[in-house]
């Protein structure tokens, strides 16, 4: 066996696709102690039985550029390495069997042209035209991808490992890492065990690919990695005469993919009911296995696969295949510098598209590992995105019944999860339901994202168009815009910074200046040195020692992670404190009364004028209003310490009765947000986006000492702006936007929206996204002539710079 080397710069845990690409792209920026362990074989755990699909699109921008990536390095491995990795481009077909499938592929087919991939609408005779063999009946439409291929998923690892070996590094099999040792938040080196010999191999850093063991390998290393291992189905029929190269089809109303390889068909099945596999631990020896057949669990799958594609009656079975994959969550694999530690990174958790994933994930990690900081935007699958409660094994065996289904569901715009609800209530939950709250989760929290009227259905009927819940947040939206609304923010994460270095702390991390009176509240952004903005809070000063950060409730880890890897000497001690206050904000041109209703305290502008805030007595409790606003109206957002928080509740919507107080969700908090051109953190901004192209370089302060990110503000100010962000409204009421539409400027695509939303005052829905404006000024920008495409509908559209609702802010102030 290899010799075990006994230090390393990185020792990488697992030999399936992922770890060979991650040790071929380090060793390809120069990494020489390159060091990748693998229990078994390599590729002997999810690899080697892999479909081999590969596609370029994905859901965003930066997700669809590393699939590309993945598809040019395939072509040229064989080259490089010898090693022939089956790689063709035999293109791909999606078809649509219902209208609400149709519009999903074809709103896909125009993101795709607006990330520069090819992509072809085309006809059910059409499909026809290039794959003779199939049922169209009951197609609505489909879309052709031409450079999309399929490989041989065990060689594409084997070149990949070669190519880590030629430059340099060890891929050492039948050696299982068996523990660590560690210093605080790193790993100092790597317990191993090799037949009967054990060993320790210093090192400076660790990345777990370690595929469907990846969650019991971040338990050794300290880190959370949430994911589950499921049976995955798929048959391969005997040769079939006359069978020749085909492109890939996947029919998602039916729950199937189809792939010739070889003269044989290859059906693939994402049932909507999975089998999570190896709740209790993967058996030792597991090693090239496949598990015990299942026929009735396929069986619905095979019988319409059999109507699609007849010729699959005729062809006897060759294999029935059961193997076992990993899959997360929210159906995004997960990579990244692990939040509880230092040197752990993370490359696992690909959801049955490892394969398309590994060449573009190995190369993204790599760079960050070598930077130290994102090569661009990664926010969909940074493993910061997990929170601590979703390593529960009960919670992943419950959302992965769930999760490999939805890869071929109908991805209708708000949809929820169904499984492993109802773990992070906030102190309103029950109120709300009782009052109709229609709850969605995000973080896992529960949040009511509308409200039922009497009579009405409490629960989402999904669509492409106007779902049910339209009409329900139009109307939240105008009693906001026009009287009084109240919505519970308890989600939103809470972080107190304290120390005699508070201040000096966040104006070393933040863009802003804290060295304000308390009571008062900072907009801002944490940026990265290029620019980029890493969160998007507000920060409040409670006493000259102490701040509270307010953050979204997706990003509280995240934040907090970033806070805590820049703290250095600073004396502060940074704790969450989310759980503690349940949050209220109430928000209206009729705010104002209610809370004097209800509060003997000042709430003039006088005494609590925009951005600061105070503590009150409200009912017969206590509590601090911070008059702030993420929906454009004159209001306060109410933090009760949660023993207070349901008294603080009834006591507002019994008040509230005599001012038409109206409850309102999330839902609505996104539509007036997005007219009033506010920024979504995770959509609008994210550490790819300049703060000034983001249009926030008013909440930056150059003068201030020195910060993170200020030598990128300042070379930006003096080269100008390469790109801006705008607003735009359809001119037409009825489309709908969401996100990624393209944006065309005089007939040209030139960006896609990063959010969309209905304007429910401005009377048609509004998107956001960045126009590359290089050597122009705002009213070059503005004289253009724009488009957004809908679905393949081109739409015309009015742009603008500032905020279409309320322009100079004034609501707010009043």
């Amino acid at each position: 066996m290899a010799e075990v080397p006994s230090h390393a710069r990185v020792v990488i845990i697992g030999g399936g696709v992922i770890g060979c690409s991650v040790a071929y792209h380090l060793t390809k920026l120069g990494w020489k102690d390159v060091v990748l362990l693998e229990r078994k074989q390599l590729t002997s755990g999810t690899t080697w039985h892999a479909a081999g699909l590969i596609a370029q699109l994905r859901a965003t921008a930066n997700m669809t550029k590393l699939a590309k990536y993945s598809q040019e390095l395939y072509g040229n491995l064989e080259e490089e390495t010898g090693v022939a990795t089956g790689f063709k481009r035999v293109g791909s077909i999606t078809v649509a069997l219902t209208e609400e499938r149709r519009e999903e592929i074809y709103r896909q087919a125009a993101m795709a042209r607006a990330f520069g991939v090819d992509v072809e609408e085309i006809s059910p005779q059409e499909v026809l035209a290039k794959y003779p063999h199939l049922n169209i009946e009951g197609v609505t439409g489909a879309v052709y991808l031409d450079k999309d291929g399929q490989g041989d998923p065990a060689n594409i690892a084997l070149a990949l490992a070669k190519g880590a070996r030629q430059r340099g590094g060890k891929v050492i099999e039948r050696t299982k890492a068996t523990g660590v040792t560690r210093e605080g938040r790193r790993i100092t080196g790597v317990d191993w065990e090799q037949g009967s010999e054990t060993g320790h191999i210093a090192c400076e850093m660790v990345v777990n690919c370690g595929g469907m063991w990846g969650h019991e390998v971040g338990r050794m290393l300290g880190v959370n990695v949430p994911l589950q291992a499921c049976e995955h189905f798929y048959i391969v029929s005997e040769p079939i005469e006359g069978l020749s190269q085909l492109p890939v089809l996947r029919v998602p109303d039916e729950c199937a993919y189809y792939k010739e390889d070889a003269g044989k068909m290859m059906l693939g099945a994402f049932e909507p009911h999975a089998k999570p596999w190896a709740l209790n631990g993967i058996p030792e020896d597991f090693e090239f296995d496949q598990l015990p057949e299942d026929f009735d669990h396929f069986e619905p799958i095979l019988e319409n696969a059999v109507n699609r594609m007849p010729m699959l009656g005729e062809a006897g079975i060759h294999t029935f295949f059961n193997g076992p994959e990993s899959f997360t969550p929210d159906d995004a694999y997960h990579l990244g510098l692990a939040p509880e530690m230092d040197n752990v990174w993370v490359a696992a958790g690909f959801n049955s598209i490892g394969i398309q994933s590994a060449g573009g994930a190995g190369m993204a990690l790599a760079q960050w590992m070598e930077d130290g900081q994102k090569p661009f935007d990664l926010g969909d699958v940074d493993i910061a995105r997990m929170q601590p409660f979703q390593g529960n094994k009960t919670y992943l065996a419950e959302r992965s019944k769930e999760t490999l289904g939805l890869l071929y569901a109908d991805h209708f715009p708000y949809r929820q999860k169904a499984t492993a609800r109802g773990v992070r209530r906030t102190p309103f939950h029950q109120h709300l339901l009782d009052r109709g709250a229609v709850m969605g989760e995000l973080a896992g929290w529960e949040r009511a994202n509308w409200f039922a009227d009497d009579g009405q259905k409490p629960e989402y009927a999904y669509s492409w168009k106007r779902q049910n819940f339209f009409d329900n947040v139009a109307a939240e939206h105008m009693a906001v815009r026009e009287n009084v609304g109240m919505y519970d923010m308890s989600s939103f994460g809470k972080i107190r910074v304290e120390g005699r270095d508070a201040t000096a702390f966040l104006n070393h991390i933040g863009g802003g200046q804290y060295d304000v009176p308390v009571g008062k509240i900072v907009y801002t952004q944490f940026l990265n040195p290029r620019g980029g903005i890493e969160a998007d809070v507000t920060v409040t000063r409670v006493s000259e020692t102490a701040y509270l950060v307010v953050t979204p409730a997706a990003t509280r880890l995240a934040d907090e992670t970033w806070m805590r890897r820049h703290q250095g000497d600073f004396n502060v001690v940074i704790t969450d404190v989310t759980a503690g206050e349940g949050v209220l904000a109430v928000m209206g041109p009729r705010a104002r009364e209610l809370m004097q209703a209800v509060s003997p305290n000042d709430f003039s502008n006088a005494a609590n004028p925009f951005g600061t805030a105070q503590e009150i007595e409200i009912g017969m409790g206590l509590a601090r209003v911070h008059r702030v606003t993420y929906v454009g109206e004159l209001g306060w957002e109410i933090y009760i310490s949660t023993d207070q928080a349901g008294h603080v509740f009834e006591t507002l919507a019994e008040a509230g009765q005599d001012f038409g107080l109206k409850l309102c969700g999330m839902h609505m908090m996104d539509t007036c947000r997005i007219e009033k051109g506010f920024r979504h953190f995770g959509h609008d901004i994210t550490p790819e986006d300049h703060v000034l192209e983001a249009g926030l370089g008013f909440a930056v302060k150059t003068d201030k000492m020195d910060f993170i990110g200020r030598d990128a503000v300042l070379r930006k100010k003096d080269e100008g702006l390469s790109t801006r962000m705008v607003q735009f409204r359809l001119t037409d009421p009825e489309p709908l936007l969401y996100h990624n539409e393209p944006v065309l400027r005089d007939g040209e695509i030139v960006g896609y929206l990063s959010s969309g939303a209905y304007g429910h005052a401005l009377g048609g829905a509004i998107g956001m996204g960045y126009v590359p404006c290089k050597g122009e000024n705002a009213a070059d920008l503005l004289a253009s002539a724009y488009e957004i495409d809908v679905a393949g509908t081109r739409v015309p559209a009015k742009a603008s710079i500032t905020p279409m609702y309320d322009p100079k802010a004034e609501r707010a102030k009043v």
